[in-house]
């Protein structure tokens, strides 16, 4: 095996290969020449509504040569197997192996580097940036990864954020999650320093996964957990600025800093939450150079409520939420948080009750893991976590609302939740107990086994009835 074919098993290109040998009806090339101006993403939400979320590649975006790749983590069928596992194994799978950290390896090549703009030359208008909602300021790269170093202890840490079109070599940031990268450029910014940042564009998804962990020690790299998810040391390749070091098998990497002490406006943009969002760090991030393969793929992750855009969020806050609620209460057994909730408002969490109180600890250790989430509703493990339908009816039946919901207010949020307080970002959570009581006669469910259900299935399919 090459050096570049042992770098590309890690990169886009690698996942790509994997979804049209392994799963090809996952796997949409569109040869028709798409308008950067909404037409993408109008694409996807279409294929949402009729139960598809393929990978779409794009192999002509007016106006530029550069294919458009998308949607490459909004199918959990494809997610599952980047690791091996099914679908319903996903978040165990995820929670126990980001857990192992393998350090990294340092490569002397890298993909990236095969094509060098510096200066004057540096033009981010001829990536093709997809326009994607009526409300969005400007096109929007969706799909950079930020790799920064904390300028205190000097461990780098990678992750999303948005990244508006200004000018030639000028992008608008915000740095809204308030976490690592947003306190590695307040620490640079006590020292008078802009803080030195790479871009990164065109990573396998289990980067992409691995990115959004937060709940790990100071002294960790995130790359360290992007290997424990491949399962093997993450290649990575020093860049030009502050020798910063990104993927090796990226496909575009741009080099600058965010400015300190300049803030200019930034957004609305078309956020998570499926509002327009002008709520903005309103940092400056200068471009002082680009590398990219020669045959660079642009990848673009659809904003707004698509899968592409929350189902990694959903899946990455069900793994911490459930590593979280393992160390005091063994006996839950699952937690789901709905794409439909916007990947990060409401988790859904199944437990075998043996106490009353039980699913009160539940809520209360989910709010102190999840920032985000700010409803949880405890189910009984005869509940389908997966199905609101199943999840309502345990709501509607199970539930007295004077003992059963809790609330707590004043409690910090996201900044993007429409709903949270404008000056201090703060909302009222709540759980909800669906559970039955203990230790008392209760109203015995109506089921049909398993074995009923497969025959029901036969007799129909025999019918000519398509399940």
């Amino acid at each position: 095996m090459t050096a570049l074919a042992n770098i590309d098993n890690q990169s886009l290109r690698g996942f790509l290969r994997m979804v049209e040998s392994d799963h090809p009806d996952e796997f949409l090339r569109i040869q028709q020449e798409i308008d950067p101006k909404f037409e993408s993403t109008a694409m996807l939400f279409e294929l949402d509504k009729v139960g598809r979320s393929p990978v779409i590649m794009f192999e002509k975006f007016k106006g530029h040569s550069t294919p458009v790749v998308t949607n490459i983590a909004g199918n959990r069928k494809l997610l599952a197997a980047c690791l091996g596992v099914k679908p319903a194994e996903l978040p165990t799978a995820f929670r126990e192996r980001c857990q192992k950290y393998i350090p990294c390896e340092v490569v002397s090549n890298a993909a990236w580097d095969e094509v060098v703009i510096e200066g004057d030359d540096i033009d981010l208008w001829k990536l093709p940036v997809p326009l994607q909602f009526t409300v969005d300021a400007a096109p929007y790269i969706t799909a950079g990864q930020l790799t920064a170093r904390d300028p205190v202890t000097g461990v780098d840490t990678t992750g999303f954020h948005r990244l508006m079109l200004k000018d030639k070599n000028r992008l608008g940031v915000s740095l809204h999650s308030r976490r690592r990268l947003y306190e590695f450029h307040r620490r640079a910014e006590e020292k008078g320093q802009s803080l030195p940042v790479a871009i990164t564009i065109g990573v396998h998804p289990l980067h992409y996964m691995g990115s959004m962990v937060y709940a790990y020690p100071q002294s960790v790299r995130k790359f360290e957990i992007i290997g424990g998810l491949f399962g093997e040391p993450y290649r990575l390749a020093r860049c030009g600025v502050a020798d910063l070091e990104v993927p090796a098998g990226a496909e575009i990497v741009i080099e600058g800093e965010i400015l300190a002490g300049v803030h200019e406006p930034e957004g609305p943009f078309g956020e998570f939450t499926g509002y327009a969002s002008y709520r903005s760090t309103q940092n400056i991030f200068v471009a002082k150079r680009i590398r990219m393969r020669r045959d660079a793929i642009y990848h673009s992750v659809v904003s707004g409520m698509s899968q592409d855009h929350i189902l990694v969020s959903c899946i990455t806050r069900e793994g911490e939420i459930l590593n979280a609620l393992k160390r005091n209460l063994p006996n839950v057994r699952a937690v789901h948080v709905p794409h439909t909730t916007c990947g990060a408002f409401m988790a859904i969490v199944s437990m075998k009750k043996i106490a009353e109180g039980e699913p009160q600890m539940a809520m209360m250790a989910t709010f102190g893991t999840e920032l985000y989430t700010k409803q949880v509703i405890v189910v009984d493990e005869d509940v389908d976590i997966y199905s609101m339908n199943d999840v309502m009816w345990a709501i509607a039946t199970r539930v007295r609302a004077e003992k059963d919901v809790l609330l707590v207010p004043n409690c910090k949020s996201a900044i993007l939740d429409p709903t949270s307080d404008p000056k201090t970002f703060t909302v009222t959570k709540m759980g909800i107990d669906a559970t039955r009581p203990s230790g008392q006669d209760f109203a015995e469910r109506l089921v049909i086994s398993d074995e009923q259900r497969a025959r029901a299935r036969q007799l129909l399919e025999s019918a000519g009835v398509k399940l």
